[in-house]
């Protein structure tokens, strides 16, 4: 039976970074529908705010947005301490946000390295530090981070983006040890070909085949990754840390 009695009083407050992204939204709305909970959600976005606005505007007074750039140790620091000052909490990281630059390593320049490196691997770091006071203080708290298949079935000419989020996977198993008796857990989400915008730049043909070396034979829906998140982030998920769950349609 579920012990509810490590649930804190609502509202609770979940920040998620990549704001302005599909899955971004899509988590948001997720925490925002979940019945069992009453989240507070904040979206960190660096610029071209226009999806987060939207995504803000479904719901005036649950969903603000935060600047945050995720490289930046100091953004990170001025965000928490801004949605702590204004809620009194932080219960749920989502680090989301990241992108890839993807190339034969033989050809990959040192600042496409270092763009998805600090990005995908660094960012994680940084936000993971940055909440970890406040979570450690509430003696409660929820990190989820969004890693890749690509940890963990790493294809050719994504050496910087399957290095990082390889790191991400093996950084969150390590904190979850560390965190685990302060009741904070860490869990990461590996998603294989889901279907957003990132994707619309490959051509109808390639699309197809594709779909055809996933045992499922589509394409995850960001739905789907959204409700794994949400359920990580809850007190249903509090036995669970230091897990990795992929998300693929079976590739692996």
């Amino acid at each position: 039976m579920t012990d509810l009695s490590i649930n804190p009083s609502p509202p609770r407050v979940a920040l998620i970074t990549g704001g302005n992204g599909v899955l971004a939204g899509t988590i948001a709305r997720a925490f925002l529908a979940d019945c069992d909970e009453n989240w507070q959600v904040w979206l960190g976005v660096r610029a071209n705010v226009e999806r987060a606005q939207e995504c803000a505007s479904e719901q005036p007074g649950r969903v603000s947005l935060v600047d945050l750039d995720v490289t930046d140790p100091g953004a990170w620091a001025s965000a928490v301490e801004s949605i702590v000052a204004t809620n009194g909490r932080l219960d749920a990281l989502v680090n989301n946000a990241g992108f890839h630059r993807d190339n034969l390593l033989a050809n990959m320049t040192d600042e496409d390295w270092r763009a998805v490196v600090d990005s995908n691997l660094n960012g994680t770091f940084y936000g993971c530090r940055a909440v970890q006071g406040t979570m450690m203080r509430q003696r409660y708290g929820r990190i989820v981070n969004i890693s890749s298949l690509s940890a963990l079935l790493a294809p050719r000419g994504q050496t910087n983006y399957a290095a990082a989020k390889a790191g991400t996977v093996a950084m969150s198993q390590a904190l979850a040890k560390e965190t685990a008796r302060a009741g904070i857990t860490v869990n990461c989400v590996c998603p294989g070909y889901i279907d957003t915008p990132a994707l619309d730049s490959i051509p109808a043909d390639q699309r197809k085949a594709l779909a055809r070396e996933i045992p499922m034979r589509r394409f995850g829906r960001p739905g789907e990754i959204a409700d794994a998140v949400c359920f990580l982030a809850s007190h249903k998920a509090s036995y669970i840390t230091g897990a990795v769950l992929k998300m693929d349609g079976g590739i692996f």
